[in-house]
């Protein structure tokens, strides 16, 4: 594959989903590539982008993006965001709820759901903190495939035991052929969708709080903002975003400033977020 090729390739793939490739990742493309090139019968990135310059680009392009997207995640990963959620802000916010309202949870790039249902456990541990009331949580990712796996709320030993204790697998999951799934009162608090957040982000909303983490590390800066934007127009006026533990918005121009108190913890730039969060 020449420097130009995989410069095509790559392109077509940062269209979509806008993954940046540099030149030194081309085992990226040769590795995660591979079952699509079977599954379409052709022989090599070459007969790929020869499809790639014909009738039906569009479709396969999703599908390279998709192929490509990493899905690496664990339940209640790096574990300071959700001790912030659990221990102030879903308070909090519930505080700033009328009395028979949800609160509204968004697990974006939410990979195979791990993230989701962290969140659905946290809600039902500290339900007394928030008032008795329940949640909604949504959890959104660019592959089909893995949202199918989300909405299973399936497992395995390995991925079970990264991040969740003895206790809370013995409380919230129950044994299944293949490992442990949800329980169903964890399940129907979560609902799963395909969406890409760059071209074409949910509709519903606002949401109290969004977790947009481990994402913008792949992305160039104008869809960094875009994506981050996105995010923006669905939150609520005092809701908040937390990223991953390695992402900034310092360099970017957004609408959120940082949260006192959370590294990687945002909201927006707005006076009810200021009056709810003030120093905090």
């Amino acid at each position: 594959m020449s420097p130009a090729e995989f410069q095509e390739l790559a392109q077509a793939i940062r269209r979509v989903s806008g993954l940046v490739l540099g030149p030194e990742q081309d085992y990226l493309l040769v590795t995660r590539l591979a079952p699509l090139l079977r599954r379409h019968n052709l022989a090599d990135l070459g007969a790929l982008l020869r499809r790639l310059r014909g009738p039906g680009a569009g479709a396969l392009a999703a599908e390279m993006a998709t192929a490509t997207a990493t899905h690496e995640t664990s339940f209640f990963r790096d574990e300071l965001p959700f001790r912030h959620l659990a221990e102030i802000a879903l308070p909090r916010l519930a505080a700033a709820r009328p009395r028979d309202a949800r609160l509204k949870l968004w697990s974006a790039a939410c990979s195979t759901g791990q993230e989701a249902f962290s969140l659905a456990i946290l809600a039902h541990e500290g339900r007394p903190a928030l008032g008795g009331r329940g949640v909604e949580i949504l959890g959104t990712d660019l592959s089909s495939g893995v949202v199918a796996r989300c909405r299973e709320g399936v497992f395995s030993d390995f991925e079970s035991a990264r991040g969740l204790s003895p206790a809370r697998r013995s409380r919230w999951f129950e044994a299944v052929p293949g490992g442990l799934r949800a329980i169903a009162a964890l399940r129907d608090d979560c609902r799963f969708v395909t969406a890409n957040l760059v071209e074409n982000p949910p509709s519903a909303g606002p949401f109290d709080v969004v977790l947009l983490r481990n994402l913008l590390i792949y992305l160039d800066q104008p869809t960094k903002e875009r994506v981050v934007e996105n995010c923006a127009q669905r939150m609520a006026a005092d809701g908040l975003l937390y990223l991953g533990a390695a992402e900034v918005l310092l360099s970017l121009r957004s609408r959120f400033v940082p949260l006192a108190g959370c590294h990687g913890a945002y909201r927006l730039d707005t006076p009810a977020a200021a009056r709810c969060w003030g120093g905090a």
